[in-house]
């Protein structure tokens, strides 16, 4: 399922800039009430009940938070958000947001039509044309999640499925494929071979709307010496669940509005801001166009085996396939076990360097076939926060990062 949603139908929608042309049409709304309608056992209104809580009883505000705010606090006032209480709070008070829990009460009691039809649906089209956008209220009535199969590779025995256009996952599928048409690979060179393949896949960032049609692309790699492609970007901002339940569902999703607060403009009817998701736009294939969706890097996986199924996400932008990728190889390839692989340190490859934990094994085997290496302290945010859930021969089980605010759990 791919609840992100397209930019404004507009012919005016041709570039984009840090304004309300980077935002696109919301689309949680609509994919929280698909997922619930097809796959869930409770009411809408009974799923969302906890978040209602949550926004009128309100919460703590975290070190975390306080700092993004603080980081954005120029941008959020910028875009109309001076009295919001995620600004006016400080660290450790009380956050509470009565406008956003009446909003998904309504969504609750009424469904998608409460955000995409009506005075909601104008305030935020009104917000965005304000802002030098062009999204309309014929925008909102179009909007539809996206629902197809989904891309599978097989993977060492078993099955890695990953999600279709216009999410990066089908890159971690071609890494897996090449990795498996490679000679056995020494011990020593797993690391090497893992980020040659990563930045061969992504020459083909901006084609991922080409889906398994990329399946049959070589990855051309050496094993000798670092070619030093670069090709994955920087940004992060995303959020991952996994979860599993008694009957044996099993879920991997993540969720983000691009940037730290998205766009920063801000939507006193329904108290939130935007996503600022167009500016995923980037060169043909993947440039902006009326209507058009962009490239993402929200790649959830999931992992089926004769043991069971297995739900993986990490945020990281475009290191959330590179994350993955270490993970399923040290599970494969090495025979470690779930928390060992993902407690163990971990490199990315980011716009021609590879950043890396200090402390790991490698590093300066890496650096001497030839890598651009950066040192960063253990646990640096870059290097992604894995969720992960399943059910195993053994019983259900759930593991997640000691990186990030990242917590698990089983009941």
């Amino acid at each position: 399922m791919n609840g992100a949603g397209a930019a404004a139908a507009s012919k005016q929608a041709t570039a984009v800039r840090a304004d309300g042309s980077s935002v696109t049409v919301p689309g949680v709304v609509a994919a929280w009430a698909l997922l619930n309608e097809r796959w869930g056992n409770l009411s809408l209104g009974a799923v969302l009940a906890p978040a209602i809580e949550l926004a009128r009883g309100g919460f703590q505000l975290g070190n975390n938070v306080a700092k993004s705010v603080a980081a954005q606090r120029e941008r959020l006032i910028s875009g109309g958000a001076e009295k919001w209480s995620m600004v006016t709070t400080d660290l450790g008070q009380t956050i509470v947001q009565p406008v956003l829990a009446d909003l998904l009460n309504r969504i609750g009691d009424n469904g998608t039509s409460a955000f995409y039809e009506g005075a909601i649906a104008a305030a935020i089209s009104h917000r965005c044309r304000e802002a030098g956008g062009f999204l309309t209220d014929e925008d909102f009535a179009r909007h539809e999640s996206v629902v197809t199969a989904s891309i599978g590779v097989d993977w060492r025995g078993g099955r890695v499925l990953v999600q279709p256009p216009m999410s990066t996952g089908v890159l971690l599928a071609m890494m897996l494929q090449g990795f498996e048409t490679q000679a056995e690979i020494p011990q020593s060179l797993l690391d090497h071979a893992c980020i040659e393949l990563t930045e061969a896949a992504f020459e083909f960032r901006d084609r991922v709307g080409d889906g398994t049609g990329l399946l049959g692309k070589k990855l051309d790699i050496n094993l000798d010496r670092a070619s030093r492609r670069g090709g994955p970007r920087s940004y992060l901002h995303t959020a991952g669940v996994a979860v599993a339940d008694a009957d044996g569902l099993v879920v991997s999703s993540l969720a983000s509005v691009f940037d730290d607060f998205g766009s920063a403009i801000y939507v006193p009817e329904g108290g939130f801001v935007l996503n600022n998701r167009a500016e995923g736009f980037t060169n043909p294939p993947n440039d902006p166009a009326p209507g058009k969706r962009p490239v993402h890097t929200l790649a959830p996986a999931l992992v089926e085996s004769d043991h069971g199924v297995m739900a993986l996400a990490t945020p990281g932008a475009d290191g959330q396939v590179q994350t993955l990728l270490q993970i399923l190889v040290g599970l494969a390839r090495e025979g470690l076990e779930l928390d060992a692989v993902i407690d163990r340190p971990r490199w990315r490859s980011e716009q021609g360097r590879l950043l890396i934990d200090r402390s790991h094994e490698q590093a300066e085997t890496l650096r001497e076939l030839g890598h651009d290496l950066v040192l960063l302290d253990d646990g640096d945010k870059r290097f992604g926060g894995v969720v992960c859930a399943g059910r195993s021969d053994t019983g259900p089980f759930a593991v997640s990062d000691w990186r990030r605010q990242v917590c698990s759990g089983v009941i």
